[in-house]
């Protein structure tokens, strides 16, 4: 999962959206830095990852990534599956319009910046501003994401190439989306994720 499902299945759990984003930029034990609150919601997002990363849909998809590239699958399907959540918003979150979620998350989450580490600050500078989750949903944009990515950590460079094997799997992936997904949010909203 990446930013967007993160934040809706946090959203449904009624989990610290700010917690579910700051994950990523968190390392180790978070206990004495942030609020419990915070904390719980950065548990939760390594939960949802751990849980994710093990899913036998998620294992069918790695599996069809070439050589060159299946090193990199995981962090390709997690912003994949944010594509599907993004392009389907209407039919997963009909109570609430996408714009309105993502206006909703950033007011939830950009008056507390001021107490973050500074590259999740310029994340949110740029997340927000230039749309992504809502541009998430063109699968050019996809295609930026990855690029911006492998040029930030050389070491990722095959993201490139994988979206390759995204777009040349695209039915089959948007299939399995649709098997692993409701799961998810079914998880979220009897939060046991």
């Amino acid at each position: 999962m990446n930013f967007l499902a993160h934040l809706h299945l946090a959203h449904l759990a009624r989990s610290s959206l700010l917690g579910n984003l700051l994950a990523d930029f968190v390392r180790g034990n978070p206990d004495d830095s942030f609020s419990p609150e915070i904390v719980a919601g950065i548990y939760m997002h390594r939960r949802v990852d751990a849980l994710t990363d093990g899913l036998p849909e998620v294992a069918v998809a790695r599996a069809w990534f070439s050589a060159e590239t299946r090193r990199v699958s995981p962090i390709s399907l997690d912003v994949m599956w944010d594509h599907f959540l993004s392009r389907h918003w209407a039919t997963v979150s009909p109570d609430i319009g996408l714009e309105d979620f993502v206006a909703y998350a950033r007011g939830q989450i950009e008056p507390h910046l001021t107490d973050t580490p500074p590259r999740f600050i310029n994340l949110n500078n740029y997340l927000w501003r230039e749309r992504w989750l809502e541009r998430y949903q063109d699968m050019a944009f996809i295609a930026d994401v990855l690029n911006g990515m492998a040029s930030r950590r050389p070491k990722l460079d095959a993201l490139r190439a994988s979206w390759q094997d995204l777009d040349k799997h695209y039915d089959a992936l948007e299939q399995l989306f649709w098997q692993f997904y409701p799961r998810m949010i079914t998880m979220a909203q009897q939060k046991s994720l």
